[in-house]
């Protein structure tokens, strides 16, 4: 589409999440931890400096002639929109960026928002990838999500009426859940205008709630081949026209608990 490599941004506009904050929770979800996925987790640069910076990386590293600028350090529509603006904003004084990309979760959109994000499609490829991470609501009380799949039903039809495109961030090998469960969260996914899939294993980081569970031994995580078999399963079902973003996380290996696998 565009003639040259482009390359995502890893961008950190200083949010937080309503499950951080106190509004409805302070503890966070169980297996976040920032520094163990993101290269910007508790930067003081400011956003311009961000980009400079990752756009020299994205072209030594990469060859990258093109830019997407991801917003994915914590909840990217959890403000106002005055704020929101500012910070999506900024992107506008570098021409090479090509796309928008923000990282949100459903229960933090609403119509005002939407309107927002949507004047951007004028000049960007503009996308909201909304944190599912599984279609079953037991799944997301236990890793203390505090959202539904209703939610995230609903933002996703609400963000599809316009020229926005949905993605969705679906975690595989969550406490609980059998292959048959990751497999039906796919099924529900299929059904609705989703347009993009990144896929993760559930990996243990140092520093979560998640890392208590592992060490007491009261989750098993899946092994390679487990994985390889449910994302092969999970792929068949999606609907073929979905942007498959990633297919397996990665993470820090100075925070990794495991499975070490990953990296």
């Amino acid at each position: 589409k565009y003639g040259t490599r482009v390359q995502r941004l890893s961008l950190n506009a200083g949010f937080t999440c309503p499950t951080r904050d106190g509004k409805i929770d302070k503890e966070g979800c169980i297996y976040c931890n920032e520094k163990g996925f993101s290269p910007m987790s508790g930067t003081r640069l400011t956003l311009a400096k961000q980009i400079e910076k990752a756009i020299d990386c994205a072209k030594e590293r990469y060859g990258a002639g093109k830019f997407i600028a991801y917003f994915q350090n914590a909840t990217n529509t959890y403000a106002p929109c005055s704020k929101l603006k500012k910070a999506y904003d900024t992107i506008r004084h570098y021409p090479d960026i090509v796309g928008l990309y923000i990282s949100t979760r459903p229960d933090c959109v609403d119509e005002k928002k939407l309107d927002l994000i949507e004047s951007y499609s004028k000049d960007y490829d503009v996308w909201i990838e909304y944190g599912l991470q599984s279609a079953h609501d037991r799944t997301l009380k236990f890793i203390n999500r505090r959202h539904t799949f209703h939610d995230f039903a609903e933002a996703a039809a609400m963000t599809a009426k316009r020229k926005i495109k949905v993605g969705a961030h679906v975690i595989l090998g969550l406490p609980g859940e059998t292959r048959d469960d990751m497999l039906k969260t796919a099924e529900k996914i299929a059904v609705l205008p989703v347009s993009g899939i990144k896929l993760h294993v559930l990996h243990v980081l140092k520093g979560t709630r998640l890392e208590k569970y592992y060490n007491k031994g009261d989750i098993n995580l899946l092994s390679f081949n487990e994985y390889v078999k449910t994302v092969c399963g999970f792929l068949e079902i999606i609907n073929p026209n979905c942007v498959v973003f990633r297919l397996v996380s990665d993470a820090n290996p100075d925070f990794l608990v495991a499975p070490r696998w990953i990296n």
